[in-house]
This record gives structure tokens, sequence and C-alpha cells, in this order.
């Protein structure tokens, strides 16, 4: 006689299966705790406790990326925030086109680097196989991220960088895994690695996971100086009536001391080896990007000439319309894609739709990051920690809103933060509430707030973000805690240096 539960049995046991695929068995049932628990908090300690709740679940989501991608488990705590009333699909909506130059950015901006990475990988390994001092080559991805930052835009520099570190990465470990540099190989797979360069390879990861990070605190610093350095920049030089000139000069009192901490942590971490850093490059990698060097310089091929021109012009080309500000960054971004990919002859689908595979997952998750903001804003979560800064008084004013938009920045999103706190700003200053001469001041604590202690957290910068959710990031081991960890002595340093610039220079 058959069991009539078999098939019953069988269908739940293959749904439980399909449910966030590989992810281990306790995180699938967390998530489904998760969701079973937010409702009944609803209806037992109402939306304030609950909206709390939800945040620190998704960063519970983020703190497991290596575990499972984001998007499905947030997005599901997305969805059920608005189901159950926490946020409704109208502020959702509100939010991501508030954002829509960040997703415009991500979308098109990350796919254009992809084409130009061939010219990336060459200069960078060129770098690599010519600077043997680790601190001198730490101290360069620190400080020309924070020029090119402060010039151009931070996740555009991130985006440089996960395909330079993915790029070098994918050279050695196709040496290793006994193929050659032009074939095809799946550098994710490292079933074919040889036994005994296993452990340079664990060492190369170690090695590149010091520089993704130097380069993405780098980001942060130069992000911090000028107008278009990051997106509140730009919102908060409106709002106070900044030129790009003017905003520079505005900020330098805190933008200097911060740079000059940054790059003095890069040179202690990498003396001392302290926080997971001070990894050197294995003497085999090196030969192995020497090799690859030379391999690339003997290729003569008028084509490949012409195709590394190309991408250099656009390279220039890319530079000077983010430095002059001359369209939104998004779509110079495609001005790159389609620029690279028609003179070098990239003109079928399939091989446009590739630069697009580490785009377009980000540029999801960044929508249900919004949707969990938007339910911040719904329920005032921040309420009560804006009307206690903006109670405060004097210098004591400039300290806590400094200290409340770095702590705000770090958990939730530092646009959001600088949005909410410079309009009240400015509601207070039209009001007669503070002079002109506050105004200003308090605009630099925001923009410092939100651009300074915002790096001790992935979830406190879209780079920041990005370089956790990136394909790189299983590569090199680099995950939520990690990142926290090799994160935590820049945001002690560079805090405090903003802290005391802020307290006795602005």
């Amino acid at each position: 006689m058959t069991d009539s539960r078999t098939p019953v049995r069988g269908f739940s046991t293959a749904l439980a299966r399909n449910f966030l695929g590989n992810a281990p068995r306790w995180y699938k049932i967390t998530i489904v705790a998760f969701l079973v628990l937010n409702p009944i908090a609803l209806l037992l300690v109402g939306p304030f406790v609950t909206g709390w709740l939800f945040v620190a679940e998704f960063i519970f989501t983020l703190v497991m990326a290596l575990k499972c991608y984001p998007l499905q488990p947030g997005g599901l705590l997305a969805i059920e925030a608005v189901v159950i009333g926490m946020t409704s699909a109208e502020s959702v909506y509100h939010e991501t086109t508030a954002n829509f130059s960040v997703i415009l950015l991500v979308m098109f901006m990350v796919a254009g680097i992809y084409f130009l990475r061939e010219l990336l990988l060459l200069v960078f390994t060129k770098l690599l196989v010519a600077v043997r001092s680790k601190i001198l080559l730490s101290l360069t991805f620190t400080g020309v991220a924070a020029v090119l930052s402060a010039f151009l835009d931070a996740l555009t520099v991130i985006a440089v960088v996960i395909a330079v570190g993915t790029g070098l990465y994918a050279v050695y470990h196709r040496f290793a895994s006994d193929r050659g540099f032009d074939d095809d190989h799946d550098h994710d797979d490292d079933e074919l690695v040889n036994d005994p360069l296993r452990g340079d390879l664990d060492r190369f990861r170690d090695f590149l996971r010091n520089l993704m990070m130097h380069a993405a605190v780098g980001t942060a610093l130069g992000g911090l100086a000028t107008l278009v350095g990051e997106p509140q920049n730009l919102l908060i030089g409106e709002i106070v009536g900044w030129g790009f000139a003017e905003f520079l000069v505005r900020m330098l009192p805190v933008s200097i001391p911060v740079l000059i901490a940054g790059l003095i942590t890069t040179f202690l971490l990498e003396k001392t080896g302290w926080f997971g850093y001070g990894a050197q490059l294995p003497a085999s990698v090196r030969e192995v990007m020497e090799r690859w060097e030379r391999q690339q310089a003997a290729k003569h091929d008028p084509r490949r000439r012409a195709r590394l021109t190309m991408q250099a012009i656009t390279a220039v080309a890319l530079v000077a319309a983010l430095a002059f500000h001359l369209a939104e960054v998004g779509l110079v971004g495609l001005l790159v894609i389609i620029l690279v990919t028609a003179f070098n002859g990239i003109v079928d689908e399939h091989s446009l739709g590739r630069a697009f595979q580490d785009a377009m997952p980000f540029t999801a998750l960044l929508v249900t990051f919004f949707a969990i903001v938007a339910m911040i804003n719904t329920q005032g979560l921040f309420t009560p920690i804006i009307d206690a800064v903006l109670a405060q008084d004097g210098q004591q004013q400039l300290t806590v809103l400094f200290l409340a938009t770095g702590a705000l920045s770090a958990i939730s999103d530092n646009v959001f933060v600088a949005t909410v706190y410079i309009t009240e700003i400015a509601n207070a200053f039209d009001a007669g509430t503070i002079t002109h001469e506050q105004f200003e001041a308090l605009a630099i604590a925001v923009n410092a707030g939100t651009n300074v202690p915002s790096v001790a957290t992935p979830n406190g910068q879209a780079a920041f973000l990005f370089l956790l959710t990136s394909a790189l990031a299983p590569l090199i081991r680099l995950g939520y805690v990690r990142m926290l960890w090799m994160a935590l002595p820049y945001t002690i340093t560079l805090t405090a240096t903003a802290l005391l610039a802020i307290t006795y220079l602005v």
C-alpha cells in the first residue's frame, strides 16, 4: 500500500533544499525564523522596535555574504517590510529614484571598467613587478585611490581596483592549475591547483586582501575632500551653496589631517603586520607575473596595440569627464562602454552581456537596501537621535553631530543620513535659529561624519559594500567580519583625527 504522504513529504523536502540553494541549513532556518518573528514583533512591541529588528536582520544577511548572496534573504526581508506595512512600495520607489544616479553608476560604470581590464591589468602588473616594497606598494594603492576618488567617484575607483585584483588573481591561479595564460580557465575552482602551490596561492590571497582594503579606505579618504567625491557631498554643497573650489577649501581642515592619518595608518599596519596586514608577495607569484608581463610585451599584434591605445584614450576621456563633472557618472560609464566596444569590435550581445554580470546583482542589492532605508524613514527610526543632536549647543553640537552621523551612516546609507541632517540644519538656518557661520560648520561636520566613521562597516559605504559582494571577495576570502576587523584600525585613527579636526580647526 503506497503512503499518500510520500509525495507531500518529497515535495516539502525538495522545497527546503531549493530554498536559498547551497546555503547552510542553520542559515536557512535563521532566515525563516526572522520572517516568522517580524510580524509577531510588530504586534507585540510596535513598529519602532520592529524597525530596528529589520535593520539588524538585514545587516546579518550582509555579514553572511560569503554563505549566501544578500540579495535573496535581504530581499525577502524587504518584501515582508512592505507586506506588513512597515513601509510602502511608493516609499521604496521614491528612495530608489532619489538614488537613481548611484544605480546608473553601478550599472554602466562597472561594465565600462570591464572593457578596460586589459589595459588596467597590464599597467598594474608592471607596478606589482616594479615595486618590491610592500609598504610602498600599499601606500601607493591608498594614495592613488584617495586622489582618484577626490576627482572621480569612489565606486568607479573601487570597480577599477576589483578588476585589477581579479585579473592578477586569475593570472596566478591559471599558472597554479597548470593552465596556459591564454587557456580558458575557471579561477573559482581550486581542484586543479597543484599541492606545492596551494600555500603560495593562500599567501597571494592575503596579499591581495591587504591591497584591496588599503584601496577601499583610500576611496573614503579622497571621497571626503571634494564636491564630487561622494554622492552626499553634492547634496551638501548644493544646499549650503558651495562650488567645487569652496567645498575643497572648506573641507581642508578635516580632509588633510585625515589623509595624513590614513597614510600613517597604512604604513604602521604593513610595518607591524597587525589586523591581518603585512602579507608579502610570494616569490612564485612574482615570477609568474614577470613571465606574464614578458609574454604580453612580446605580442606585437597590431590589433592588440590598437585595442590598448583605444582603451588608454577612453580612460583619459573617462578621467576628464568625471573630473570636470561633464555628465552624471553613470552616463560617463555608458560613454566608456560605447567607445571601447565600438572601436575594439565587441558588437555581439553575448560579449556585451558578460560585462554586466557583476554590476546587475549589486544593482538589485542596492534597491533592496533602499527598501530598508525607506522603512527607516517611514518609521522615523533616526528621529530621536536627530532631535537629540539638534538640541545641543555650540561646539558640543558639532561633536555630537559628527558622531551621530557617523554611527548612523555605518549601519544605514550615508546619502540618506546626510539628506536628513543637512535638511534639518538648513531648516534651522532658514528659521533664524543658527547663524550662517554655524550652518557652514555643521555642514562640514555632516560631510565628515557621513564619510569617515562609515568605513567601520561594509554597509557604511557603497564602495565597501560593492567590494564585499563582488566576485573577488570569495576568491581572496574577504568576508564581512574580516572586513570589520581589517577596517577597525582605520576607523579608530581616522575617526579620532576627524573629531579632533572638527573640534579645534573648524
